[in-house]
């Protein structure tokens, strides 16, 4: 089947150009349009994918609906994917009176409802074919939209798992004394923002829960040097001289590979974790929450702990597990890369994407 697709996103990210790569070596007529600003826009050039610069400022860019519109004139595309909400919204007005296929994708669950005129914009519209849903969790979540008798169609969202490569995080792991860390200290990492589905502050409580002579280190990846409630928490707790805040890092990766144990201890919201992610790629065992995508990810007791959320006490004790049983912390460490290897691999992405335009363009 030959067909023509475009992909309208803002700054791709290393598993999306991946995947815009993948689906052109397997023969797709794929062209993009992204933000030149992107930390991966000249690996996309660099491979020989076809790409347009595109700055979308807000779902009302009007700029950008004329811009993705001229293009629209010259090629006929049978698919138009939008990575984030201003590429739906902006691609869906510029495509008024086309005959092509509209996908949207979706990271996250939540701030999308019947009631929202935001959501008719993009998810909601009649003229998405399908909402490709990072995880099952975040699929549940619009099979679960209902106003009245108004529901959502039942084939519309379809989970396709963003995947990765054991390829992408062949740095060697960083040496954590450059934090204040000593040498054989046992680490907790944690990456990302303090936002209020993140669950930072029961990683900083459930230090009370741990002895107080054991060598257990928590380092903190990401914008948070700034964050005062942060540090206030972490001043009061009998840890504070453990817990390490190193700001945001181009290395992530090589980080959560060096910490013995990577922690996400989500809330709400969760879709699927990239930082959790990569931390598994490089054989760290996680410890996450049974929230959202999370189980879907981390198989507990065989690729890592999985324990019940708001809970400092259960995030002590999964800690204390890994930390007096090196053997077991090995055992999960290696399953779950064996699991990003496998269960979700970027190949599997690339495949299942592929088979969703075909499925598309046959209704």
């Amino acid at each position: 089947m030959t067909y023509r697709v475009l992909c309208v996103t803002d700054k791709s990210d290393l598993p999306e150009t991946e995947l815009f790569i993948g689906l052109k070596a397997a023969g797709v007529d794929i062209e993009v349009m992204c933000n030149p600003d992107g930390k991966h826009y000249g690996r996309l050039k660099d491979a020989g994918v076809p790409v347009m610069d595109l700055i979308l400022k807000n779902r009302l860019d009007f700029a950008g609906v004329r811009r993705i519109r001229a293009q629209l004139d010259i090629k006929r595309y049978d698919i138009l994917y939008c990575f984030n909400n201003p590429a739906a919204a902006t691609a869906l007005m510029a495509s008024r009176g086309m005959p092509c296929k509209v996908i949207t994708y979706r990271g996250v669950a939540g701030n999308v409802g019947f009631l929202s005129p935001g959501s008719w914009m993009t998810h909601l519209h009649p003229r998405v074919s399908r909402i490709v849903c990072v995880s099952d969790s975040v699929k549940a979540y619009f099979l679960s939209l209902h106003f009245l008798d108004l529901r959502l169609n039942s084939r519309k969202p379809v989970t396709i798992y963003k995947g990765h490569d054991l390829a992408w995080y062949q740095a060697p792991p960083v040496d954590l004394t450059q934090f204040g860390i000593p040498a054989g200290a046992f680490v907790v990492g944690f990456a990302g923002r303090n936002r209020p589905n993140r669950g930072l502050n029961y990683i900083v409580d459930a230090a009370k829960y741990l002895p107080k002579d054991a060598p257990i280190h928590f380092l903190f990846l990401g914008k948070l040097t700034e964050d005062m409630n942060l540090r206030r928490q972490i001043d009061q707790s009998p840890y504070r001289d453990r817990m390490h805040l190193a700001g945001f890092r181009n290395d992530a990766p090589a980080i959560a590979g060096a910490c013995d144990t990577f922690i996400l201890p989500s809330v709400f919201k969760e879709g699927l974790s990239r930082a959790v992610i990569e931390a598994m790629a490089y054989g760290t065992p996680p410890i996450v929450t049974s929230v959202g995508g999370h189980p879907e990810l981390v198989i507990h007791n065989e690729s890592g702990l999985v324990i019940p959320p708001k809970d400092p006490a259960a995030i002590a004790g999964a800690i204390l597990e890994l930390y007096h049983d090196p053997v077991k912390k090995k055992h999960l460490g290696e399953n779950a890369r064996r699991r990003i290897d496998t269960r979700f691999h970027i190949r599997e992405t690339i495949t299942n994407t592929r088979r969703l335009f075909e499925e598309i363009l046959k209704e």
